[in-house]
Parts: C-alpha cells; structure tokens; sequence
C-alpha cells in the first residue's frame, strides 16, 4: 500500500519512540544539507528530519529545497535539538515532486497577506492559512452538530432563484441567451419569458424565504450555503460570494430568536477554544504582532483569545434600537465629534457606533432590537407603533453586527401592504404569501455569515483571508 504513512501530528501527539515509520509531506527549510523542516497539512507544526549527507546522494539533496515534496522512510527518536521533543533520522528519501527554489514563490520568511492573496493557490501551505481553514473547517461542523443535537432539519435552499430576499436588486443573473443577441419585448427590455427558465432568474443573495416554507411544515430548519451579491465593493468586509448559515423557526418569537442566536454564539466559540489550542495562540500571537504596529487610536483593546472569553462569559446585553441611539448621543465621543458617521433615530448605524457599544459602554455583547421599519426589510414583523420592527442585531468587539435577524411578519395583510409600500411584485411572491394564507403562525429567523464570524475567531482583518476563493469585483481567479 502507497500510502501506509503516518500523519505528523499522529507522531508529535504520541509518546512512542525509536520506531520506523515513513512521512510524507512539503518541506519548509532545508539546512546545511541536514536539517529537513517539514509539514503535511495534518498540523500546524513541523517535523524534522536529521539525515546524514554523506548517505546520500548530491542529485538527491539538491533536489530538497523549499515547496518540494518527499517521502521519508527513518526512525523516530528523542530530538537533541531545542524546540522538538523528538525527531526522524532517515533513513531513505524519494522525491514526490521537485520545486524550482528560483520560482517557489513561498519562501521561508514572513510574507505579507496582500501577497498572498495573489497566488491563493500556494497559500494553504502556510502556517497562517493552514490555521484559518482547519477553524473555518470546524465551525462549519460545529454549526451543523449544533443544529442536528436541537433537532433542526438541514435543508438545501435553492442557488438559483427568481426572488430577490432583500429587495436590493443587487443580484447576478443567470441565462442561457447569447449576449450578443438578447431577445427583447415591446418595451426593448430584455424577454426573459424565452430564457430557460422561462423568467428573470439569479443568484440566490439568501435561502430565507424558502426557509420559511420550510419551516411552517417541518417546524425548525436551517439552511447553510453560499450565497451571492452583486454589490461593487471592494473593502475589507465585502464578498460577491459568501456562506450564511441561516436557521427559521415556527412558533418563535423574537425572544426565543435572541437566545438561540446566543446560545449558537457561545458554542461555536467554545468548541473552537476547546479544538484549536495549537491554531489560536498562533493566531493570537499573530494578532497581538499586527495590533501592536497599528496607529495607537485603532489598536484592540484586547487580544484574540481575550475577545472570545469577553464573549463566551458575559451574558449578552438587549436593548432597543431607541435605547441606543440615546447612549449614543449621550457619549462623550459623540460631544467630541470622534463619530464618523452622524447619530441620529433613524439611520442604519454604522461598525463605529456598534462597536462603542459593546467594547466601550456595555463591555459585552450587545442584541440590539426594535429598528425602524424604514431602514430594514419588508418580511419583518411590524410593531404597534407603526415606526419600528422587530428586528434584532447582534454585536460583537472588533466586527459590530455579526448576526441579524427578525420576527417575520405573520399578518397577511399587514405584509401585503409592506410589499406595497415597498414596490415589490406581489404576484410573483404568492407562493410565500400563502404561507400567510393556510395556517400561519408566530415565526422567526436570522442569519450568520460565516465569513464574518471567522474574522472574529480567528483576528484576520480582510474577509478575503477566511474563504479559500474569494471573489470580488475584476476578480474571479481560480
């Protein structure tokens, strides 16, 4: 058998000693012909491997450089160097496949994230991202055992649609036309009634709304998959493609929305603190380097592994959107005019004003509820006053909103004429209405996306450095 090898870390985790074992991996450094550093991606750590030169040949330890990969057949024994408690001493090397060190792009030596987002496709070889991708890897599980052990129904929400959740209109289409030769109706707008689908049709922005014809059936659901938006930004917390995970509830009330999305939090949080020891302080480390060369005024108050213990302690603080706009006009920061942005009822608060509130007033997380009705979608519940919804935010340190989500509107009527006011296309969202129709009933949802909870445990500051493939405007590499 080929690959009869043993994982790096099944070795470093072991206490066994003086047998042979063989390994295969990519070797890090390479150091007067001797010493051999080496990584298989099972581990952020390294194994070396102690070879004497003098048995082997020079074609051979030429070939050894940086990005080479090779397989080792030697002894595990205790490692008289400093920083490894043990080592192999080898006894045979074959080369899986060479690597030019004139044009191996990943030398050994700190490379800049902007770099390495030019050649993605090198990058899983670093530490760095070796670290990001085995948590992104672990959250994803986690949620989905999170949501199996409460008894929701994993449910595979459509990628291509003709419904526009948001009403943004920031979608991308899909169509089967030769764009060079669009079919047009009377009006010279495109006829999409010849298409393949016989209408507009798009890039899912969200699987919420089939989620709720999920829900009135199957009680609770959750959806959990890529998602797109057609938004020309090009900033460190935009992605035209990205995973949301996004769970809908019949007879859910707002309050019982607000706890789940806590207790969901919590233990995300906690199965990364308790799976990935060796990732964070990595991690932690690297954040702690990076805070430290930043201007004093954007610097963290606290490290990583400080920022999840803040919020895996401390329970989440709730309050309305009224209440906040009003501690906000009370701050000191708003009388000294640090806010960017201007505070006033009525404005979709901005990462600074959410952020004030968590790391500087509340000092915990913070649920914010109760919007106005204006600033936010059309399928959320409306409350008596006519001027707010019952909406909630969560916020997080260093990132603001990390979650959103809502009561949904149960009320026929009362929704009808919402995507009225809005001016969205009501015959065509009959088959959500009916839900309003035939039994409905108190429900709630909200949504999390993935790559902005990943910014949080694991202090990378770009939303491109936590998807492998990251796509954005003029880019759409690999």
């Amino acid at each position: 058998m080929y690959n009869r090898r043993k994982k790096i870390i099944e070795i470093l985790n072991s206490s066994e000693l003086n047998y042979e074992t063989t390994v295969m991996g990519w070797v890090r450094t390479f150091r007067n012909n001797q010493f051999i550093t080496l990584n298989d991606g099972s581990t952020i750590l390294t194994l070396q491997v102690v070879l004497d030169f003098t048995k082997f040949s020079e074609e051979i330890l030429k070939k050894i450089t940086t990005g080479a990969c090779i397989k080792v057949k030697g002894k595990v024994t205790p490692s008289l160097g400093k920083g490894q408690k043990l080592e192999i001493q080898a006894q045979e090397i074959e080369l899986l496949g060479s690597s030019d060190p004139e044009k191996f792009p990943l030398q050994p030596k700190k490379h800049s994230l902007e770099f390495l987002r030019e050649i993605a496709n090198l990058r899983f070889r670093t530490t760095t991202f070796q670290s990001v991708f085995k948590i992104r890897n672990s959250v994803s599980f986690a949620i989905h055992q999170f949501f199996n052990q409460k008894g929701f129904v994993y449910l595979h929400s459509p990628i291509l649609t003709a419904a526009d959740c948001e009403g943004a209109g920031e979608l991308f289409t899909v169509t089967q036309f030769d764009l060079n030769q669009l079919p047009k109706n009377e009006q010279n707008q495109v006829d999409y009634s010849q298409d393949f689908f016989g209408k507009h049709a798009h890039l899912t922005v969200s699987g919420q709304l089939q989620g709720e014809l999920a829900a009135m059936g199957l009680g609770e659901i959750y959806t959990f998959g890529p998602t797109f938006r057609a938004e020309n930004s090009n900033t460190t917390r935009h992605l035209a493609e990205f995973w949301m995970i996004e769970p809908e509830m019949a007879f859910c009330d707002i309050e019982d929305n607000m706890n789940l999305a806590e207790e969901m939090l919590k233990y995300l949080i906690e199965y990364i603190l308790k799976h990935h020891e060796e990732d964070l302080a990595f991690l932690n480390k690297r954040f702690i380097e990076e805070n430290a060369n930043k201007p004093q005024h954007e610097r963290a108050q606290s490290n990583l592994l400080e920022k999840m213990e803040f919020c895996l302690k401390n329970p989440f603080e709730r309050i309305t959107y009224s209440e906040g706009i009003d501690i906000l006009k009370n701050s000191k920061d708003f009388k000294k005019g640090k806010f960017k942005f201007p505070v006033e009822w009525g404005i979709d608060l901005q990462s600074e004003h959410e952020r004030y509130l968590v790391e500087k007033h509340f000092l915990k997380p913070v649920i914010l509820t109760d919007y106005p009705k204006d600033i936010k979608a059309f399928y959320m519940k409306q409350n008596e006053d006519g001027k707010t919804v019952r909406a909630m935010d969560v916020l997080f340190p260093g990132i603001g909103e990390i979650i959103g989500g809502s009561q949904r509107e149960e009320n026929y009527d009362k929704l009808v004429q919402r995507m009225k006011e809005m001016k969205l296309p009501i015959d065509e969202m009959e088959w959500y209405l009916d839900t309003r129709k035939f039994g409905t009933c108190v429900h709630s949802g909200f949504g999390l996306g993935l790559e902005r909870f990943l910014l949080f445990v694991t202090g990378m500051a770009n939303v491109r450095d936590v998807i492998p493939f990251p796509r954005t405007p003029q880019s759409i590499n690999f």
